[in-house]
């Protein structure tokens, strides 16, 4: 099991894999691999998703990435 935590100014859900998988600043367990990462609606944000790998994370040391808003 692999570690990510997306960050975004505001709390909002998060797609990974064009599926909801909780919300901004939470813990999120995934598969080891390659994912795509994104934010619900509304689209004010930037960049409009990010393709990651995750491998070698744990709860302590997740992968993080950051959203921003325009």
């Amino acid at each position: 099991m692999e570690f990510l935590v997306v960050h975004f100014p505001r709390s909002r859900v998060v797609l990974v894999d064009g599926v909801k998988n909780g919300r901004t600043e939470d813990l999120l367990e995934l598969e080891a691999g390659t994912h795509v990462v994104s934010l619900g609606p509304p689209s004010n944000f930037t960049p409009s998703e990010l393709t990651i790998r995750l491998r070698g994370t744990n709860p302590l040391e997740p992968r993080e990435v950051r959203f921003e808003a325009v």
